[in-house]
């Protein structure tokens, strides 16, 4: 079985500061990372297409991105981002999409976690520009953490000709009561236009001591609440470095899905991603 790596970064610190990499936890991390770096990571883990999530809230890299894709065969896709409040956002996203490389584009997403307004989704300039985001066929990536999920609920609803995908399962932290993030989840889950990712697990427990027995009851609840068909692999690479190589990644997603179907693993590892993203 060929593989999707749904969600994966790389940034180059010549070009921009990482402002988000604060404090000396993230040393590991702090340099540039390439295409050409993990291209034999994903080779050994039988992944053969990615799609590459942005960074930071700049046009400027989501251009650099669909650069990025248009000239290596391994990135199928890119989740840029836009100001969805900008009251140009639709000419935007029509410019991007206008670029020899725009076909590459495939979705949007904001680093809503980091607002300090719980409700930022639902604000009617941000409603507006998610409804432009859908009107340019693209999907919208939720990059959200628990407290933002009631408004993240509201958004889906509002929005039902828009695609969703839940970036890193809502980052809940692992080893805290999993209650009221379950719940949540369970409830946007229940929205038949949201997918999840997969994702960003291993970052959220334990750097130095998680096990994938830590992570199972947060992988359950998301394939009993979304389906297999509709949950896709990410790496989170190389955030994921933080606590786990690649290859720990991907056999930790292994294990957490070794009880489905064949046919099953196939719609997480590969089928989910391609259809949500519409891959080619």
């Amino acid at each position: 079985m060929t593989r999707v790596d749904a969600h994966h970064h790389v940034w180059d610190l010549t070009v921009r500061e990482q402002t988000w990499m604060a404090g000396p936890e993230m040393d590991p991390i702090r340099r540039n990372f390439s295409i050409a770096d993990l291209a034999p990571l994903a080779a050994a883990a039988d992944v053969s297409e990615t799609v590459l999530v942005q960074t930071v809230g700049l046009v400027a890299e989501t251009a650099e991105f669909l650069e990025i894709a248009a000239g290596n065969d391994l990135v199928a896709g890119v989740v840029g981002w836009v100001d969805l409040t900008a009251p140009d956002v639709a000419d935007t996203l029509a410019s991007l999409q206008a670029r020899p490389d725009g076909s590459y584009l495939k979705a949007i997403r904001h680093q809503v976690h980091d607002e300090p307004d719980v409700d930022w989704l639902v604000r009617p300039d941000v409603q507006r520009g998610l409804a432009a985001v859908a009107d340019a066929g693209l999907a919208y990536d939720l990059l959200t953490k628990t407290p933002h999920l009631p408004a993240a609920i509201q958004t889906v609803r509002n929005l039902p000709q828009l695609t969703f995908v839940v970036d890193h399962i809502s980052k809940p932290v692992v080893g805290e009561p999993l209650d009221l993030w379950a719940t949540q989840l369970r409830e946007l889950a229940a929205l038949p236009n949201v997918t999840c990712k997969l994702s960003g697990m291993v970052t959220e427990a334990d750097w130095a001591t998680w096990t994938a027995k830590d992570l199972q009851p947060y992988a359950d609840t998301v394939l009993e609440a979304f389906g297999p068909d509709r949950v896709m692999f990410g790496s989170d690479w190389p955030v994921c470095l933080l606590a786990a190589s690649y290859a720990d990644v991907v056999t930790t997603a292994e294990t957490l899905t070794s009880t489905l179907s064949p046919s099953d693993q196939e719609s997480v590892f590969t089928t989910t991603a391609t259809r949500t993203y519409h891959l080619t």
